[in-house]
């Protein structure tokens, strides 16, 4: 079968209305400047990317003879649509807060439409699947750790944990149409890492129960032969982590750098030669939502806990 999303798991568009805030409270989520810019950073470059990611796929569809999969990428697009709608006006609402929004969608409007010239469909599906699986399991994280939400404004916590779910839901549609069309371990491996290189530098986001680092296994898991993406679990620091810290990276940072290190090499092994233009272009790799979101802090005179202050020469 083309589908590996679990039998009876209805894909559908769901109309909601989350009447968000007007004004939107500057810092919805507990108070917290940092957490709420993360969230925001991440909104504000949904609409371009999920259009981005809707076109990759429907690109394919008349290839794909699955009726079950062809309903699925139905689903799919509907979902995909509704989120952009409701981060628009989430954009607009920060707007509204003074916040230099269309800065930030120029900029990644930019490289999408790079990656829409220069690289062929198949590379902008693979690095769709990629990105998918990202969104995914950052996604089951946040469904998982209530910490996330714990203090959030009921409409954004709402509208946040509602986006979580239905990338839950279609976590395996552009993977199953990738799988269809090309199916190049080597080509998927290469997507992957040029869209969450950057993610690496972060490494204020890797420290012990930090953002990203639950992440870590499930993330590793897409590198593997015969990966199974729809029915993937989520990895044991994921169940076992109980609450989220916003600091920066603990001590245990060097090793988890090394360790990322490493597999960075075994992946750079498996795919070829990464040092192409792609890395320049990746798609969101340059403007992480991290980066985004300290860039916005600095600008609106907010800094996270370890910078009291800006640095000589920066905004």
């Amino acid at each position: 079968m083309a589908s590996t999303t679990p039998e009876g798991l209805q894909i559908r568009p769901r109309h909601m209305d989350f009447d968000l805030p007007n004004p939107l409270p500057r810092h919805w989520n507990g108070g917290d400047a940092f957490k709420t810019h993360l969230f925001d950073a991440m909104s504000v470059l949904f609409p371009d990317g999920e259009r981005f990611f809707i076109d990759s796929v429907r690109q394919f569809r008349n290839r794909i003879d699955d009726p079950v999969l062809n309903e699925q990428i139905r689903g799919f697009i509907g979902q995909e649509g509704h989120h952009s709608r409701e981060h628009l006006e989430y954009s607009q609402r920060l707007r509204d807060l003074g916040y230099d929004v269309e800065r930030i969608e120029k900029r990644a409007r930019t490289r999408i439409r790079y990656t829409q010239k220069k690289f062929s469909p198949q590379r902008q599906l693979a690095a769709t699947a990629a990105l998918e699986h990202i969104t995914a399991i950052m996604a089951d994280c946040l469904l998982r750790n209530d910490a996330y939400m714990a203090d959030a404004h009921a409409a954004l916590a709402r509208l946040w944990r509602w986006h979580a779910l239905e990338e839950t839901e279609h976590k395996a549609v552009a993977f199953d149409v990738y799988n269809q069309v090309c199916g190049s371990r080597k080509l998927l491996r290469r997507a992957m890492i040029n869209g969450t290189f950057f993610f690496v530098l972060d490494r204020w986001m890797w420290g012990k129960e930090g953002v990203f680092r639950p992440l870590i296994s499930t993330y590793l898991d897409f590198f593997k032969d015969g990966f199974p993406l729809a029915t993937q679990q989520p990895g044991t620091a994921a169940r076992r982590t109980g609450r989220v810290r916003w600091s920066p990276v603990d001590s245990g940072r060097s090793r988890l750098k090394r360790s990322f290190a490493t597999q960075y090499k075994q992946a750079r092994n498996l795919s070829g030669r990464v040092h192409d233009p792609s890395f320049r272009w990746a798609f969101l790799a340059p403007l992480s939502s991290v980066e985004i979101s300290l860039h916005r802090l600095r600008s609106a005179g907010e800094f996270p806990p370890w910078e009291c202050a800006p640095r000589p020469g920066r905004p």
